[in-house]
């Protein structure tokens, strides 16, 4: 097996087709100084939002609406995502892509707040999928609110969970990635979740709450 997997990483980011609307959320990305998630993760985003066939969606981090604008694509015509940042320029660009995709207003609910205070407030065992794309510093806090907000069967994605291949070298201690290696061993560890980890754009750590 070859050692080096820049080229098929490059070959599958470059597979999926973007529209005028996501490329439209990713120039306001950019706009407002965000770093949205890569055309391989919203591919992916897509495909595991419709093979969850979720009703109930939870993001902790909404950007510009990119990965939102993904997820909504995947799921369910009486879906409901609810995306949480605590910056409203980012939700009223979120909001504008959610427009342009063609989602109905009552599909999307938009939280301004953090996200430490926001996802208490969420119902137990109420959601279908939470995905994480915010503060990496917060991650053990979004995961372990998550695992608790999910239902049975629900499935949690954990984006840039390898922290730009960093977490597989145990000799990098930068901040962010001990923090995902941490978050990934405790994904691993729970009683209550299978794994899997996919390489797709900056890594996918994937759960389902058993």
């Amino acid at each position: 097996m070859s050692a080096d997997k820049s080229t098929s990483w490059s070959y599958t980011e470059g597979l999926p087709s973007e529209d005028e609307v996501l490329m439209r959320a990713r120039e306001r990305s950019h706009e407002l100084g965000l770093f949205p998630v890569s055309p391989g993760v919203g591919a992916a985003l897509t495909v595991l939002a419709a093979a969850s066939k979720a009703a109930t969606v939870v993001e902790i981090g909404t950007g510009a609406g990119v990965s939102g604008v993904c997820l909504l694509r995947g799921l369910g015509r009486n879906s409901v995502l609810t995306t949480i940042d605590p910056d409203v320029e980012h939700l009223k660009a979120a909001r504008e892509a959610f427009l342009e995709s063609g989602s109905p207003a009552n599909r999307t609910r938009t939280i301004s707040g953090r996200a430490q205070d926001v996802l208490p407030r969420l119902t137990d065992a109420a959601y279908d999928l939470v995905f994480i794309d915010a503060d990496k510093p917060s991650f053990p806090d979004y995961v372990d609110q998550a695992i608790r907000l999910l239902k049975p069967g629900g499935l949690l994605i954990v984006n840039d969970a390898l922290d730009k291949d960093r977490v597989s070298d145990p000799a990098i201690r930068e901040a962010s990635t001990v923090v995902l290696r941490q978050v990934g061993r405790t994904v691993r560890e729970h009683n209550q979740l299978m794994t899997a980890m996919l390489p797709t754009g900056d890594g996918l750590l994937l759960a389902v709450k058993r």
